[in-house]
């Protein structure tokens, strides 16, 4: 099984351009660890709305990409996000959940989905029109320059290994981040 973190350094450059929001814990650290961009927002202590502040920005921001890199346990929370995002289909959006079937970043509980619940078909029956899993890296980057290409609303889940870094903290601040953020939409108009 892949892990998230080759998943991340995999398309890691195609990112430049992009508005990138992660959700809390494991992803907003692996992929800080792959170099910290202005335009990546780390959305901590939020866990279940990395979509719907991606969603946001994509309608504010049509012409621009927007990639939410989200967990299994955050999109479990908030599964009204799909129906949402499938109501206002932004074509500039491309929603990556790494499923790991557990919530690692708060104690590795397992989630739903490791009892089969499947998070591209949920997505699917409410609407989102390119919704796909994927089981390796090659796969991921394939079903990302797709979903990139195509201009629709997508979703990848990306089945990844229950591993994360050893710890969740990082020496950015929220406040930095934000503020730096913010500059940096603000200088993409």
């Amino acid at each position: 099984m892949m892990q998230r973190l080759e998943c991340m350094r995999a398309i890691y450059d195609r990112l430049e351009s992009c508005i990138v929001v992660t959700i809390m814990g494991a992803v907003s650290v692996e992929l800080q660890s792959l170099g910290h961009r202005p335009n990546f927002f780390y959305l901590l202590h939020a866990m279940g709305l990395a979509s719907s502040t991606g969603l946001g920005l994509a309608l504010c921001r049509p012409k621009q990409r927007v990639v939410v890199f989200d967990g299994d346990g955050s999109i479990l929370m908030n599964l009204g996000g799909f129906t949402t995002l499938a109501r206002y289909r932004p074509k500039n959006l491309v929603h990556v959940i790494f499923d790991n079937e557990s919530l690692l970043s708060v104690g590795g509980f397992p989630t739903a989905t490791a009892t089969g619940s499947d998070l591209a078909r949920i997505a699917t029956a409410a609407g989102v029109p390119r919704s796909t899993t994927v089981q390796t890296v090659e796969e991921f980057t394939a079903a990302f320059d797709e979903a990139v290409k195509s201009n629709e609303l997508s979703c990848i889940v990306a089945k990844v290994e229950a591993t994360g870094p050893k710890g969740y903290v990082t020496d950015l601040s929220m406040l930095e981040n934000r503020f730096e953020f913010a500059g940096w939409i603000k200088k993409s108009i």
